[in-house]
């Protein structure tokens, strides 16, 4: 740097009042500060300016004017580095005032002359029009002969007057057009001229920053901020290789972190991270306040949207999707930081990010994956076969929710959502139809009835399904088929499963009560039967329905 460096200085002295009116003695030095790193949030970004100044001894006011109107001021900290002793004091924020420009005078002046350039116009159009006027008038009114005494004249003397008044019309309309066209240029640029004139509000953020020096020092500022608008998402790539006979299959899976910010500034050449941390759920958990339950109040008329005053909604809270954009960056391997309660991930190298010019995509890592593969389908829905890749997430920094481009055997074959998995949990992706497995479900036996040996006391409904699978592959394949159980909530309504049911491989799968799964090994060419039977019953004095559950 030019110096060394004897003394780190660090400050978190906020001032947040505006500047009063009065002039301290320290004296003012202006300075330009430059982006140099940046940590973008799910919900913002924490932006590192840098300034390096040369102080003279005594105290001092540094300026800085370069700075986005959209940062938090509480949020300001300078730390500060010298090749003297250095103390920093109060940091202090303002916008600046609006001013009109400079050269005003000129500006006035400069739209004078073209207001009187466009009236002069406005006489030429004048003129122009009289003369096709008088032209079109003359060919109206003009005699049966042109002769002296009104006798006709040769043809060619009648075609030469014919020219001349189609000539004056001609000239004219041409004249009215050119003028026309540049008062209308005229007028842009007076509009322009009007806006250059305009006082114009501020678009940076004023900051001034109190330092004492023990003498003339070279010193090295670091000033840190948090700034909204900046979010980043997670990307990711899976690109499946299936295998072969002889080859197991891989799974390639590529991270992204697709960046926008609209934050008023550039970040150009900087140092770029991406951090887990949710800045905007603030630093503790929401508190509860009691849940009464009581007899309801006589209702009263209303209008029927409006809601009690302190009344909890029951409607579930849906966030607003913010439109992703698809230009995409350099890629760089990131280095992950895990610590106990986030990830960082920085971005090697230096990255540039522009103000409201849509998404960045920076690559972060990448990671090939032995998957276990099986064919998965509902046919109780749709018969479709799909080719699903599963696989225990290893790594320690966690796979987050976010987008995901899916690829099998080099061939794009749509998009999905990553949910969010930490270290150990089970990953589960589809990629896409599998044409080659039919599976086809068909109804064996549908009975409703009533039961009781001689009075009726009970209705039934039995149900028996059966589940052909067929391998049209040259390799051996795992099969896995859901299907459901109707579940009772009343101790009335009995619900059993029958003895010629295949056994399932999983009951209540992924918690879900009911749902069955039957996982077989289907070898090529080979085909397979998965039995299903069940019978519900409940009071004959009673109806059921069965609906699915929310």
């Amino acid at each position: 740097m030019g110096f060394v460096v004897n003394r780190v200085v660090m400050t978190s002295i906020i001032v947040l009042t505006a500047f009063a009116a009065a002039r301290v003695e320290a004296a003012d030095i202006e300075a330009a500060s430059a982006v140099d790193a940046v940590t973008v949030y799910p919900d913002g970004a924490s932006v590192t300016r840098v300034v390096t100044v040369e102080l003279p001894a005594g105290d001092t006011t540094l300026v800085l004017k370069d700075f986005p109107l959209k940062l938090d001021p509480s949020s300001l900290r300078v730390e500060g580095e010298a090749n003297a002793g250095l103390t920093i004091g109060a940091i202090d924020t303002r916008s600046p005032r609006a001013a009109p420009p400079v050269n005003l005078p000129e500006l006035d002046k400069r739209i004078e002359t073209l207001k009187d350039e466009r009236a002069d116009l406005d006489g030429a159009i004048a003129a122009a029009t009289a003369r096709r006027k008088f032209a079109e008038r003359f060919a109206e009114t003009s005699p049966a002969g042109i002769g002296e005494k009104g006798e006709a004249r040769p043809l060619a003397d009648w075609r030469a007057a014919f020219a001349a008044v189609a000539d004056e019309v001609a000239a004219a309309n041409a004249a009215i057009r050119e003028a026309q066209r540049r008062q209308r240029d005229i007028d842009r640029e007076i509009a322009r001229l009007e806006q250059d004139r305009a006082t114009r509000p501020p678009s940076k953020l004023e900051v001034k920053i109190g330092l004492a020096a023990n003498a003339p020092a070279k010193a090295m500022l670091h000033v840190t901020y948090t700034v909204p608008a900046a979010r980043w998402t997670a990307l990711y790539d899976a690109r499946l290789d299936t295998g072969a006979k002889d080859r197991k299959p891989a799974l390639e899976l590529v991270r992204r972190a697709e960046i926008t910010q609209a934050t008023g500034e550039d970040w150009p050449d900087v140092a770029l991270s991406v951090s887990t941390v949710r800045t905007a759920l603030g630093g503790k958990a929401p508190e509860l306040n009691p849940l009464v339950v009581q007899y309801p109040l006589v209702a009263q008329a209303a209008a029927p949207s409006s809601v009690p005053a302190g009344a909890r909604s029951l409607q579930p809270h849906v966030a607003k999707e913010q439109s992703l954009f698809a230009d995409q960056a350099v890629e760089k391997k990131a280095v992950a930081e895990v610590s106990g309660f986030q990830v960082v991930f920085r971005i090697p190298g230096r990255v540039s990010v522009g103000a409201s010019e849509g998404a960045k995509s920076v690559y972060i890592s990448d990671a090939t994956i032995s998957p276990d593969l099986v064919v998965r389908s509902v046919p109780v829905i749709d018969p479709t076969a799909f080719l699903e890749a599963s696989f225990i997430q290893g790594e320690d920094a966690p796979l987050l929710p976010g987008r995901i481009s899916i690829y099998r055997d080099g061939v794009f074959v749509g998009r999905g959502q990553m949910a969010a998995a930490g270290k150990e949990e089970k990953v589960r992706l589809g990629f896409g139809a599998d044409d080659k497995v039919k599976i086809v479900r068909s109804v064996v036996k549908r009975n409703e009835g009533s039961t009781g040996l001689i009075v009726t006391t009970s209705k039934t409904d039995e149900r028996a399904f059966k589940t052909a699978i067929r391998n049209g592959h040259d390799f051996p394949i795992r099969v896995a088929v859901e299907d459901q159980l109707p579940v009772s909530e009343n101790d009335d309504i009995q619900v059993e499963m029958l003895p010629a049911t295949t056994p399932p491989t999983t009951t209540n799968v992924r918690d879900k009560r009911g749902v069955l799964e039957w996982a077989v090994e289907v070898t090529p060419g080979d085909a397979k039967e998965i039995a299903f039977a069940w019978r519900v019953r409940w009071p004959k004095d009673k109806g059921v329905v069965m609906v699915p559950a929310g």
